[in-house]
């Protein structure tokens, strides 16, 4: 198991469990991160590497570095086709500190073509130089997702986000600190002029972006979890649903975090319950 998973107490992994489906793993390849914004103060990461005593912001490579690849006895995979990987939940995977292992994180992840990568990053402005040489508008078996937890960071991060050549992109809106408004860019830019990208390797520019590559394929929205979680009020929630509606992009309200708010009245919510009130709320639109 992963030391995410080894690390968590039961009621933690009780939580990730309800997460994931039946098929998938995590895969932290390198541990360790600095906080970049807001929604970061009350990283879950940083609060279990405290009670070990352990600097959350020394970035260093995992003993499962390599996981995508080991094989059994017999020279099976150990990780079996179709498994989703949840990468890097204990870091970000464009932190500038693993630069040098990244390279080789990639080529796992192109020789795994039967596997599906999923991650997220605060961090889109770093992307475009981390990407692969052969990457072209995204591997097929990848998904980025970029977390914009207010107004602020949307501001800042989907300009940028929203142009990246990405097969698959999705947003995270969690934990969801206020109202947000996209001003219209989820919606698909097949349109707009083609993006050049420079590697931090090579002077040769990246091909044009098709439509597929700028489509945001969900907004996943919840709330903060812990003991000093903030508030989520619900009329952030359905505002941010409404927009997924207006541009014919799937939407998932995930959880409703520690302290929700509706119709001016505070709930607190038990951890326990908190993915269970979201999915009652029913307000999920299909993942086309």
């Amino acid at each position: 198991m992963s030391e995410l998973w080894k690390a968590a107490s039961k009621r933690e992994q009780s939580e990730l469990a309800q997460r994931m489906p039946n098929e998938s793993r995590l895969w932290n390849l390198w541990h360790g991160c600095h906080k970049k914004s807001e929604g970061c103060q009350h990283c879950y990461v940083f609060r279990r590497d405290a009670e070990f005593e352990k600097d959350s912001n020394d970035v260093s490579k995992t003993s499962t570095f390599n996981l995508p690849i080991r094989r059994d006895r017999q020279g099976n995979w150990k990780v079996p086709s179709g498994t989703l990987m949840w990468t890097c939940f204990t870091s970000d995977f464009f932190i500038e500190e693993a630069d040098e292992w990244r390279e080789d994180a990639w080529l796992m992840i192109k020789r795994r073509s039967d596997l599906h990568f999923y991650m997220v990053t605060k961090r889109p402005e770093r992307i475009a130089q981390c990407l692969p040489e052969d990457w072209s508008d995204g591997y097929e078996n990848v998904t980025i997702c970029c977390t914009m937890e207010n107004q602020r960071r949307t501001d800042e991060r989907l300009p940028i986000f929203k142009e990246l050549p990405i097969r698959h992109k999705e947003i995270i809106c969690e934990p969801l600190l206020g109202p947000i408004d996209f001003h219209g860019m989820l919606a698909p830019l097949a349109s707009c002029a083609p993006l050049v990208l420079r590697r931090a390797s090579s002077e040769s520019a990246a091909p044009p972006i098709n439509g597929d590559a700028q489509r945001c394929e969900q907004v996943t929205v919840g709330g903060e979890s812990g003991c000093d979680a903030r508030v989520c009020d619900y009329d952030w929630v359905l505002n941010i649903r409404e927009q997924c509606i207006k541009s014919n992009v799937p939407f998932h309200f995930k959880q409703t975090g520690a302290h929700f708010r509706k119709d001016g009245r505070v709930y607190h919510i038990p951890r326990d319950q908190q993915m269970r009130q979201a999915h009652r709320a029913g307000i999920d639109t299909d993942k086309k």
